[in-house]
């Protein structure tokens, strides 16, 4: 697959660096800028990588904190280990064993539940991805579920087997400044994530939301599009002319490429006032009659090309950011070349989008070429079955023994951001993901926090305090937490969300209420996740807690 790169040496001519790309590198690295490889699909594979593995590192959080607060119950055993003569270092080999088995417990199960909702997740890319084994796979899983093991059971394996036998068997659980601190830590950076990942499912959303409403300048509704091959090229007139006959057909035409396609460019024209060495690149859109009236472009002066005219041929249009771009004043009537053809201006037409909206409107031209590559038929709205019928059986009247096959106009837009609609919805389940097992690791820390005060609630309750306000005084902690969580991921959201938006000309404002949003729903979420364990705790019977005292 070849690229080229557009230059003018000193003398004015034309040349052109080439540069090979493989073609097994095409679909992931599709994006250039100015001969450079710039990107692509790839970015997205990158994307949901680094999402796993944070994901996954929020689950090792998990494991920590949740081990760490069920450490009281152990207690006693880590205590009789240590006095019959364990030493510290069986100890973690006894709880990292521990966490390696629970790990690759979840990697057995993580690849049952792959297998089942392996088609659900085909539906959603497009693609048809197999479970296949091989050496390869098979050795990053295994390393992947060790390491994941390691990671998630040596601070609890180092925390547990570092307790001195004469405290733990007076059952005495005490932490240090450090050990609260780091616990609190892990939990903001797990509702850090969480609330990021919140507001770019907001942001990508509404981003999805505003490109299928924008206004492209022109309708693609209703409008299919098939091939002009076989025998139609030698009957198009009477084909397109028996068309428009059909009940149901507003137009038909014929057009070079299809609007959701790149049109190919130009700079081989000039015109009076260009400057010496100016090379404006314009967009080359190949039309017939009636192409402009079937769109609905609306011209801003001038007319559309008409069959009342012989020389129409000769004839140009320009959209108005080639006019602004050429500097022209009063355009229609005035004649420009075209790789060294006269063609004379007969009209204007309002900007539209023949590219993504990826990119700005760019200069282009309408140039009359009737029989081009592709026809189109615009259908009135609540006809299509029918109508479709009668144009398919019309086609193998003049194609007998070809199958019709055509698409909707708007199918092709779609197709135009499918990865990104794929993006919105997998960005919806990570997130739900991380929300989930981020309430799992505040819920962990709740449980902790309980337990070791659990003596101090029944003191509490016992001098007169409320259920109200214990619920109160252990929330609070577990509040600013998140709120801190809000503070670090707002802004870090908001460069990251705006970076994303920046990759596309036409986009959405960042909105107040995006970041809003998603902090008061991870706060909602954690004051429900938080209020499972404190109102156990305060509602907890004194007099069990107090009795061993």
């Amino acid at each position: 697959k070849s690229k080229f790169k557009d230059l003018n040496n000193a003398d004015g001519d034309w040349i052109g660096t080439l540069f090979l790309q493989r073609y097994s590198d095409k679909y992931l690295y599709n994006r250039f800028e100015n001969g450079v490889q710039a990107g692509g699909r790839i970015s997205y594979v990158k994307l949901f990588s680094i999402i796993a593995v944070f994901i996954l590192i929020i689950a090792c959080i998990n494991f920590m904190n949740l081990s760490t607060a069920k450490a009281s119950h152990r207690l006693k055993e880590i205590g009789v280990k240590k006095a019959i003569g364990a030493d510290r270092q069986t100890l973690i080999f006894q709880h990292l064993g521990e966490s390696q088995l629970i790990t690759f417990l979840s990697l057995i199960i993580a690849l049952l539940m792959v297998a089942l909702m392996l088609p659900e997740f085909n539906e959603i890319t497009g693609k048809q991805l197999i479970l296949h084994f091989n050496p390869n796979i098979a050795i990053t899983l295994l390393g992947i579920a060790l390491i994941t093991g390691l990671i998630s059971g040596s601070y609890p394996a180092l925390y547990l087997s570092g307790f001195k036998p004469a405290m733990v068997l007076k059952g005495r659980l005490n932490t240090s400044t450090g050990e609260q601190w780091l616990r609190k830590g892990l939990v903001v950076f797990q509702f850090t994530v969480s609330i990021i990942l919140i507001v770019s499912v907001l942001v990508v959303y509404k981003q999805i939301e505003f490109i299928h409403s924008k206004n492209l300048g022109y309708n693609k509704d209703h409008i299919i599009r098939f091939i002009n091959e076989g025998k139609l090229p030698e009957h198009l007139e009477g084909f397109l002319t028996d068309i428009k006959r059909i009940p149901g057909v507003v137009n038909a035409s014929t057009l070079g490429n299809n609007l959701a396609a790149n049109q190919g460019s130009t700079s081989g024209l000039d015109w009076e006032g260009k400057n010496a060495g100016e090379d404006i690149q314009f967009g080359n859109l190949e039309v017939d009659f009636d192409l402009i009236e079937l769109f609905g472009f609306e011209m801003k002066e001038g007319r559309s090309f008409s069959r009342e005219f012989n020389t129409e041929a000769s004839k140009i249009i320009f959209n108005e950011a080639a006019i602004t771009a050429m500097a022209m004043e009063d355009p229609v009537g005035k004649t420009i070349k075209l790789w060294g053809e006269e063609k004379q201006i007969i009209g204007v037409v309002k900007n539209f989008h023949f590219e993504s909206l990826y990119e700005r409107v760019k200069p282009c031209f309408l140039r009359l070429s009737p029989g081009s590559s592709n026809i189109l038929v615009k259908i009135k709205s609540g006809m299509e079955r029918e109508t479709v019928g009668r144009i398919a059986k019309l086609y193998r009247e003049y194609n007998e023994g070809l199958p019709f096959e055509y698409r909707f106009l708007d199918e092709d837009y779609q197709a135009l951001y499918a990865a990104e609609e794929r993006v919105a919805v997998l960005s919806r389940y990570f997130a739900g993901m991380a929300i989930v097992i981020s309430s799992l690791g505040l819920f962990g820390l709740a449980a902790f926090t309980c337990e070791r005060r659990v003596k101090e609630i029944s003191v509490r309750k016992i001098l007169g305090s409320t259920e109200f306000s214990i619920v109160y005084l252990l929330s609070a902690e577990f509040t600013k937490l998140v709120f801190a969580s809000v503070f670090v991921a707002l802004p870090i959201s908001y460069l990251l969300t705006r970076n994303w938006l920046n990759s596309f000309a036409f986009r959405i404002d960042l909105q107040v209420w995006f970041f809003i949003s998603a902090g008061l729903l991870a706060l909602f979420i954690a004051l429900i996740t938080i209020g499972i364990q404190t109102v156990k705790a305060a509602r907890s019977n004194p007099a069990i807690n107090l009795r061993t005292e």
